[in-house]
């Protein structure tokens, strides 16, 4: 089974287990993430999985389905909430990433954004279940253990870099930065042509939370030295879709 979805599996079974604890009526609590209640982020991760199974198994009927708006809402807005919800975004996750699992590494698979390689697009779908689950985890005050697997969400947010200014019309400041992170364990992980004049350093996390827009490079602790950098910090996004500020 494809490694990448053997995080995916358990990025969302870190999640299950917190909402597994939650009572109907926290479902209706707004997060910190635009007010989104946790029935919200759910639904919209669930929406995603069902977006990306379609788009592994039907590549064509992927993209009839995003050339109509409406087809769109439909496949992206599940309607189930609480403990219903819950079930059915687990089962369909596990299906998820037992297709992923099985999938050619190097098939293309397409997407609201960029096409990607399997690897890569099952890394996205990490992303934004760690991301999305962060707000939920923040919502309870609930602190998270994160693991080796996070690299996987830092790698994509480096590969990002240039899809960043793409996504909003602009150049790309200067070259990709020098990108120096202290894994969850101690490890060190680095990216890119070393540069002290072009450089992210600090936690993995806080450089994930970042590039997924949970958090603003202020609020964290991440040192960041020259002007390519500065830019990127301040605009930085991994995901698909429009452009959004942090």
């Amino acid at each position: 089974m494809l490694q990448q979805a053997k995080d995916l599996l358990e990025e969302g079974q870190a999640l299950k287990q917190l909402l597994d604890s939650l009572a109907e009526a926290d479902w209706r609590k707004p997060t910190p993430f635009k007010s989104w209640t946790v029935n919200q982020v759910v639904q919209h991760l669930h929406g995603a999985d069902r977006a990306a199974l379609l788009a592994l198994t039907d590549p064509d009927g992927f993209q009839q389905t995003k050339a109509d708006p409406a087809k769109v809402k439909e496949l992206m807005n599940p309607s189930q909430e609480g403990g219903e919800l819950l079930a059915t975004w687990w089962s369909y996750l596990q299906d998820l990433c037992q297709a992923l699992g099985k999938a050619d590494p190097k098939q293309r698979l397409p997407w609201f954004g960029p096409d990607m390689g399997v690897m890569m697009f099952t890394s996205a779908r990490q992303m934004e279940t760690w991301a999305h689950g962060q707000d939920i985890f923040d919502l309870f005050g609930k602190t998270r253990e994160n693991s080796a697997r996070l690299k996987n969400i830092a790698v994509l947010g480096v590969r990002t870099y240039g899809w960043t200014f793409a996504n909003r019309g602009e150049e790309p400041p200067g070259p990709a930065p020098h990108v120096r992170l202290t894994a969850p364990d101690g490890a060190l992980w680095e990216f890119n042509d070393p540069d002290e004049a072009n450089l992210v350093e600090g936690p993995a996390a806080d450089f994930c939370h970042v590039v997924t827009q949970g958090r603003n490079i202020q609020d964290v602790s991440l040192k960041v030295v020259g002007a390519p950098a500065t830019r990127w910090m301040a605009v930085a996004q991994c995901f698909a879709g429009p452009p959004e500020d942090p």
